[in-house]
């Protein structure tokens, strides 16, 4: 009971947090330009984040296996809030660019509000609590940028004020309410490996079940953000949709993924085998990709973009329970930082290949991504024997 108390205390400061970084998507390009962002220096600004993330995030992960994971998670909200603060006092670029690097450095409540499930969850539950934990985070990206636009009507500093608000309420929830999962000891942090090295980002991948994983994560990741480019530029190109539509949709396709990460435990009961859940996920996506690379109608072009944001939701829940069935407590929270840090250098490389194959054509993306799928496909198989 307890347990279940913490995982929805974790889910409502994991809204809290996505929510307020869903704030300032669709307000971050406008605000930056009054400091002379651009649309390149935009991609290098989002980029920062991410590869700051790629290599901070394992190191919290790791600190958390040692000190505990409460202290990191309050330490990376803590920072998210900071960030957000800046964004709001900015005066000239590169603050947004040290706001954003710190946002990222800090960035590593994902993987430490991970480990805090896998370190009481059980294997037949685990699946079902990190679908619970994905639609958290989910459905703030979904709302954040409906109230970001709303709030950019006080003014333009006032969605980063807002946001910066609510983090510091996901911050004190995770201090006070927030129960520690991995309490550690002086005897406990000195019988501990040791500092984190980043040779273990290769070596993790060398590791039957849990590389394989890590690395379905990563194609999959480059899959979403190489869809996002292509989304974007087909719908404004050649479905001359508005960005209220195009705000809709992303709404509808964002809720699609939260439907599908609840009905997660059907699927454990249905299939059992993760990696077999995986593995057809896998192919309806593929199917979905590779099927809206030829169309351009509204119609099922949305139908296609639905069925994969209903099946990709199972992506994360499966590959994080298959990482943590397969892993010992002591190196959770390094594991499944590791794993994050792939993720954030997928959500830069996706952007990147979309825009060398929007060079061919706006309808390749789409098949670019379902290549990746592809080859995510059959890396499952390698799961599936292993299981």
């Amino acid at each position: 009971m307890k347990a279940d108390k913490n995982l929805w205390i974790l889910v409502f400061v994991c809204i809290i947090n996505s929510l307020g970084f869903g704030i300032i998507v669709p307000v971050l390009y406008s605000y930056g330009k009054t400091f002379g962002l651009t649309g390149t220096t935009l991609g290098i600004l989002t980029a920062s984040f991410s590869v700051a993330q790629f290599f901070a995030t394992p190191v919290l992960g790791s600190l958390s296996d040692k000190w505990g994971r409460k202290p990191l998670l309050v330490i990376s909200l803590a920072g998210t809030c900071i960030s957000f603060l800046l964004f709001a006092e900015a005066n000239s670029l590169w603050i947004l660019f040290a706001a954003r690097i710190l946002d990222g450095i800090t960035g590593g409540n994902v993987s430490v509000a991970q480990a805090m499930v896998a370190d009481t969850a059980t294997p037949k539950n685990r699946a079902k609590r990190f679908g619970i934990l994905g639609s958290s985070f989910a459905f703030g990206f979904v709302i954040g940028p409906l109230v970001g636009g709303s709030f950019t009507a006080l003014s333009p500093q006032a969605p980063f004020f807002f946001a910066a608000g609510i983090s510091l309420i996901g911050t004190l929830c995770a201090a006070f309410l927030l129960k520690e999962t991995n309490p550690t000891n002086k005897e406990t942090r000195l019988n501990h490996n040791g500092k984190f090295k980043f040779t273990t980002l290769i070596t993790t991948l060398k590791r039957p079940i849990i590389g394989t994983a890590v690395f379905i994560g990563f194609l999959l990741t480059m899959v979403q953000f190489t869809m996002i480019i292509g989304f974007q530029t087909f719908s404004v190109d050649i479905l001359k949709i508005t960005p209220v539509t195009m705000g809709l949709f992303l709404a509808g396709f964002g809720m699609c993924g939260i439907i599908m990460q609840l009905s997660v435990p059907f699927f454990i009961k249905t299939f059992s085998s993760k990696s077999l859940i995986l593995l057809l996920s896998s192919i309806l996506c593929f199917a979905a990709m590779f099927l809206s690379g030829f169309t351009s109608v509204f119609i099922p072009f949305a139908a296609y973009l639905c069925i994969y944001g209903l099946f990709n939701g199972l992506r994360n829940p499966m590959l994080n329970a298959i990482i943590a069935d397969n892993i010992d407590q002591s190196e959770q929270g390094k594991i499944l930082g590791i794993n994050q840090s792939y993720a954030s250098i997928g959500q830069t490389l996706g952007p990147i290949t979309a825009g060398v194959a929007a060079a061919i054509s706006i309808h390749s993306i789409f098949f670019l991504s379902s290549f990746y799928i592809l080859v995510a496909f059959l890396l499952s198989f390698r799961l599936k024997s292993k299981e």
